[in-house]
């Protein structure tokens, strides 16, 4: 029963939208109306900045942190990384916001940090180079979706079982960055501080 319990909080962590709830402590708006009209951390940088983005990527990762956290308590390093991918399904589908949310990508990275930071800094750096070198956020996203298992399987099996499963479910909701991408049509990453 506390296992079922664990996966629930964590898909509810998940389900905070920070980065609804950060704009509109702001005044940039309800994000779901401007920009992609998507919840993460890359459309509050299109209406709010890179200084809104970064705390609304921070607040989402460590939701994830917190989910991998109580399930590693609970239930040990795999169990954990369980919870974690609960949190990121919360992120992506969030019962408050009828199931439409984010693409997981700053929850995953929080994810990385609480299961090895070295993999996150390995991921951050290859997520950084990827995306100041094309000035796609998505394409850098997309290069980490299919590393993370791949460093995963490094750890354990069962980690990796886990770290796959994440990885399929982001590169999931990317399906249509990824068919923007083939047409041309994805938006670049607008680096500025402040809006």
């Amino acid at each position: 029963m506390i296992y079922i319990f664990s996966l629930i909080i964590a898909y509810l962590l998940g389900s905070i939208p920070f980065g609804i709830v950060i704009t509109k402590l702001f005044n940039k708006g309800d994000l779901r109306k401007v920009g992609s009209g998507n919840i993460g951390a890359t459309n509050v940088m299109r209406v709010g900045g890179l200084r809104l983005a970064g705390l609304v990527w921070i607040l989402d990762m460590l939701k994830a942190v917190v989910a991998v956290l109580i399930g590693r308590y609970v239930g040990g390093a795999v169990f954990g990384v369980w919870c974690g991918f609960m949190a990121i399904i919360g992120h992506c589908f969030p019962i408050w916001l009828k199931f439409h949310g984010g693409k997981g990508v700053s929850c995953l990275f929080g994810v990385l940090l609480a299961v090895n930071p070295l993999l996150f800094i390995i991921c951050g750096i290859e997520w950084l180079l990827v995306a100041l070198g094309t000035g796609y956020s998505s394409v850098g996203a997309l290069v980490a979706f299919c590393l993370m298992p791949v460093l995963g399987f490094f750890i354990s099996f069962n980690i990796g079982i886990a770290f796959l499963a994440i990885a399929i479910l982001c590169l999931w909701r990317h399906r249509e960055n990824i068919l923007r991408l083939v047409s041309g049509k994805e938006s670049k990453i607008e680096w500025k501080w402040k809006k």
